[in-house]
């Protein structure tokens, strides 16, 4: 507590700044999960508008998740910009998105209340979510 707060000044400092937290997750899994669907249905619009069918065949055997979005950028950046491509970065959206929000936890937990413990148990998560996508 800090000179000068009472308790209930200082556990509604604290209530704040959890609340902040909560806000920015909430804001985090919002935008990855619209953008996501957003990139999803124009995909298949654009799928169905071209060839009046919404299968895709592809295959992604023997990549691991990172391959598989550096892959769709190179197609995006080559100006090969298709349907599938559209829909492998919603893919690939959708699977980040709790990706972030265990960084943002991190950061959180180590920068704003240097809680350690968190910090070290978050980013343990992090990093076995980071090992998992380098799998194939």
């Amino acid at each position: 507590m800090a000179r000068g707060q009472t308790p209930a000044k200082s556990e509604k400092a604290e209530t704040h700044r959890h609340f902040d937290m909560e806000i920015l997750i909430g804001y985090i899994l919002l935008v990855g999960v619209l953008l996501s669907v957003a990139l999803l249905a124009i995909g298949f619009i654009w799928r169905w508008e071209r060839s009046g069918n919404l299968r895709f065949q592809h295959t992604i055997v023997g990549m691991n998740f990172f391959e598989f979005v550096l892959t769709s950028l190179r197609q995006t950046a080559s100006h090969e910009l298709r349907p599938r491509v559209m829909v492998n970065m919603g893919i690939a959206v959708l699977m980040l998105t709790p990706f972030v929000r265990v960084l943002a936890s991190v950061f959180y937990f180590a920068l704003v209340l240097r809680n350690w413990k968190y910090a070290l148990f978050t980013g343990f998560v992090l990093g076995i979510l980071t090992y998992s996508l380098f799998l194939r």
